[in-house]
């Protein structure tokens, strides 16, 4: 094992913060995390400004590519994902590592977007299973004195970074394995949710049916029972709905795993922004990946709770936050609504999906909190640990 000195405290605290790496790696199991665990690991472990992390699809680009050290608005602004080509194919085709003093020299360098960082000295490896190559890593501008005309990444930097991506390329790999696993499980959830849809929506048709061929019977002869039929066909329409609104968020799967949290959350806000005439707004301060069934916890109780605000509170203003907090996140969706007093809700079992949200939060390891008062809004905070 390598012996790293010279980075805040000798020997021990490098060996510390190697372990450190490789116990992050190994507590996640979705790949969008390990990968991301990866990069933000590689980079606070080699002192680099810079770190992504690729892995190649079977088109010449990359069906994944995760950095850190680069803002959302910047990543945005630099456009599509890179090919690969150039110093990232060499990593990726060959299996070689590369160790260079300056990118932009290096003859295969092609050049970046306008809005891409500048980067001089250059590391990179690539992360492989055997013969198969999962990726590649690599890291740029070392913060360090730099020798002139020499590399700020040394040797033992280049070790060390072998050793992070043998121990990732474990990780992806079981990553990979669970995912694939977990994505039987859920074509089984799926199928068992569509058949229960079925089900349960048939029957509400059928007496839609009844109900109304009963109505048309009686509008001559009996209107007031026509009428009271008419209401119980606007409830049954109205179930009707609530059943299938429900379903189909269980059986659509949503962007997380492509876009992550704040991008998905973002995304679904602006929609909810269009289609009401109640202001949506959304923020996000210092968030980072997080575990997938904390994501997914945070997305669903986002859902909820924004389902409140505009179907039942008569909101004119809906506010999303997503902060850092410690290690984890917190979620907080503020409305102006006509409130409610919790206590008394519980009391009669209207609960607007309170319990739902408390479930949820409780099942990722988090808490939940509502504060809310007849005419004076309603506040859901939601906070869960981190990874």
């Amino acid at each position: 094992m390598l012996m790293t000195k010279g980075r805040g405290g000798g020997t021990g605290a490098g060996l510390s913060r190697v372990s450190g790496a490789l116990l992050a790696m190994s507590r996640h199991l979705e790949v969008r995390d390990v990968l991301k665990t990866i990069v933000v690991s590689a980079r606070e472990l080699l002192d680099a400004e810079y770190a992504a992390l690729g892995v190649p699809d079977d088109h010449g680009g990359f069906a994944q590519f995760v950095v850190d050290g680069v803002s959302e608005e910047q990543w945005k602004a630099i456009g599509p994902l890179p090919r690969q080509h150039g110093i990232l194919a060499a990593m990726l085709k060959d299996a070689t590592p590369q160790r260079l003093a300056d990118v932009r020299l290096d003859p295969r360098f092609g050049g970046w977007p306008s809005a891409h960082p500048d980067m001089s000295d250059f590391l990179g490896l690539p992360i492989a299973d055997g013969d198969e190559v999962l990726g590649a890593v690599f890291l740029a501008n070392k913060r360090c004195p730099k020798p002139q005309g020499g590399c700020g990444f040394t040797a033992e930097d280049e070790e060390l970074l072998a050793i992070l991506a043998q121990h990732a390329a474990i990780a992806l790999t079981n990553a990979r394995l669970y995912e694939r696993s977990r994505e039987l499980t859920i074509a089984g959830e799926r199928a068992r949710l569509a058949h229960e849809l079925h089900d349960a929506v048939s029957q509400k048709l059928f007496s839609l049916r009844l109900t109304a061929q009963a109505a048309t019977a009686l509008v001559d002869r009996d209107p007031a029972r026509a009428k009271d039929e008419l209401q119980q066909i606007a409830l049954l329409a109205a179930e009707a709905a609530d059943e299938l609104r429900s379903a189909v968020v269980e059986l659509r799967p949503a962007a997380l795993d492509e876009d992550g949290l704040v991008a998905t959350l973002r995304t679904q806000v602006q929609v909810l922004d269009r289609a009401h005439s109640a202001r949506v707004t959304f923020a996000s301060h210092g968030v980072r990946a997080l575990p997938a069934a904390q994501e997914e916890a945070l997305l669903r109780v986002a859902q909820e709770a924004l389902h409140n605000a505009l179907r039942h509170a008569d909101a004119r203003q809906v506010d999303v936050t997503l902060t850092r907090h410690g290690q984890g996140t917190r979620l907080r969706v503020v409305d102006d609504g006509r409130g409610f007093d919790p206590s008394a809700v519980r009391r009669a079992g209207r609960h607007l999906g309170l319990v739902s949200m408390r479930d949820r939060a409780g099942g990722v390891g988090g808490g939940l909190t509502v504060e809310s008062a007849p005419g004076k809004g309603t506040a859901i905070e939601m906070e869960v640990p981190g990874g």
